[in-house]
Order: structure tokens, then sequence, then C-alpha cells
């Protein structure tokens, strides 16, 4: 998978103009530095186009896997039309996802977590083989994903205060990728049954104390939480059995000081009306 974004990245350095945009090996090793220290970063290819932005993606995730594990999937970021506007996009943003950012449903984490720690409800689908690459509707790409996993996505904005947020800075660092909390597999069984359920369960944020923080449909995500594989294999993505996909969130981020000491999130409407929670320590 990686190997594949570097050599995404290579094509894209063959161009003068794509060299100048795509982040420098010193750019990559002190945005890492600061990743790692959990202080504000500067931004990666500001100014650049998405090709370089995936160029600078690529570099950066190499430079991450020695710290976060290898690639295991990837996200779709500004999902919302809301979310797109506030970033000035006119479509999701893709990223990646690690293997050592997953934690277990119940886990206890220290908050900060990041340099700009925020939460967000999100669901994983979990890819059972590469036939969902020819999938064109989320009920053809459900006969190709072996279940649905609840997914509270622990993110990082990481960018200084005076850098400059856009679609592209946010794809560059891998669009906020630090930790997450997965829930137990719902089987996929019925991929037209589950494609209704998805578009009308009712996904709710709230805090420890049972205060919601959010409430929205599944359609609030692209019409439906699958239509973000599909959105990602349109951008050239190519999936394999095993992948994790993220699909995005269900509403608005929030800073983990509003959870009050952790968060769940209830899928009222899938099997078994999941439920999963991580607790802060601040």
């Amino acid at each position: 998978m990686l190997k594949s974004l570097l050599a995404a990245c290579a094509l894209a350095l063959t161009s003068p103009a794509a060299m100048a945009a795509c982040a420098t090996d010193a750019e990559i090793a002190a945005f890492v530095d600061s990743y790692l220290a959990k202080t504000p970063a500067q931004a990666l290819s500001p100014g650049g186009s998405m090709q370089d932005a995936l160029c600078s993606q690529a570099k950066l995730a190499a430079a991450l896997e020695p710290h976060l594990g290898v690639v295991i999937g990837y996200k779709a970021g500004l999902t919302s039309k809301p979310a797109q506007e506030r970033f000035g996009a006119t479509e999701p943003v893709q990223g990646l996802l690690f293997q050592n950012m997953m934690l277990e449903n119940g886990a206890t984490l220290d908050a900060p977590w990041g340099a700009i720690p925020m939460v967000e409800a999100d669901l994983v689908l979990v890819v059972a083989d590469d036939g969902i690459n020819t999938a064109t509707t989320p009920e053809e790409a459900l006969a190709h994903i072996s279940a649905i996993r609840p997914f509270i996505e622990l993110a990082d904005l990481t960018l200084a205060g005076d850098q400059l947020f856009s679609a592209e800075t946010i794809t560059a660092m891998g669009v906020g990728t630090r930790l997450g909390v997965l829930g137990a597999p719902v089987p996929v069984e019925d991929p037209a049954e589950m494609s209704r359920m998805l578009e009308e369960m009712s996904v709710t944020l709230r805090d420890a104390a049972g205060g919601v923080l959010v409430q929205a449909p599944g359609r609030a995500v692209l019409g439906n939480p699958v239509n973000a594989a599909l959105w990602l294999r349109s951008k050239g993505v190519e999936f394999k059995a095993g992948d994790l996909i993220s699909a995005g969130s269900f509403g608005p981020l929030f800073p983990p000081r509003a959870g009050k000491g952790g968060v769940s999130v209830t899928y009222a409407g899938l099997p078994g009306d999941p439920v999963i929670e991580v607790f802060f320590n601040e």
C-alpha cells in the first residue's frame, strides 16, 4: 500500500513545479518531530496542488511508519458539506490509517493526545475482498465488505494557528491521523439491508455525563457511509482484503474537554444498537 503511494510521489516529483510543492525531507523531519512532541506543526505543501499534497502525505507516511506501525487502511475526511465549506473544499479528502493508532473499546488515555486533539463519531468498513474495487453502489460495495465496526476517531488537527488549513494541507498531513477506538465487528449478512440500515441509523455522540454532543443520521456522511469507500476508489485507491476504511465524521469535531472525562457513541439502527466508549485522563 505504502509502496504504491511512494511510487505516485516519485512520479509527481518528475515535474519541477511538483518538486517545489512536495514537502522536502527536512520539512517532513520537522513535521514528524512536532507530531511526536505533540506540538503545533508547520503546514506541508501550502499553496500546492492536491497531487503535491498526496506526494507529501506519502513521504510523511513512510516517516511515521516506524512510530505508528504499518498502514492498514484509508480514511475519508471532510465528508459533509459544512466541513468542506469550512476548509474551502469541494469534495472529501483522503488519508491513511496506521496499525498502532487503534485502541480497544473502553480504553483510557491521557489527554491531550496531540497538539490539537479532537474527538469525532466515525465508522469503519472492513474490506472482505478486492471485488469492492469494481462496485458502483453502496449495496454492491457491501457485498465485498465483511463487517461494519463502530469507531471513535481521536484526531489531531496538528497545525499551528498561523498555518493554512486547506484541503491540500489537511491531505498533506494525513487528514489528522492520531488514534482511534474500534468497536466489535457487526457482520454484513445482507448487503441491501445493511445499506438501508447504514443510511437510516441514528449516530449519537455523548459526553461522559450522558449529554448529547452530536446526533445525526447515517446519511449525514455522503448520503450513505459506504459512499466514502466509493469516493476513495474514484481517486485511485485500490482496496485489498483486510483493509479498514474510515468513513468520516457524523458531525462536528470536539476538543476532549467537551467529553467531561470521556465520550460514547451509539449506533441505533445497526444490529444490536452497538455502543463504544473511551475515557480521558485530563
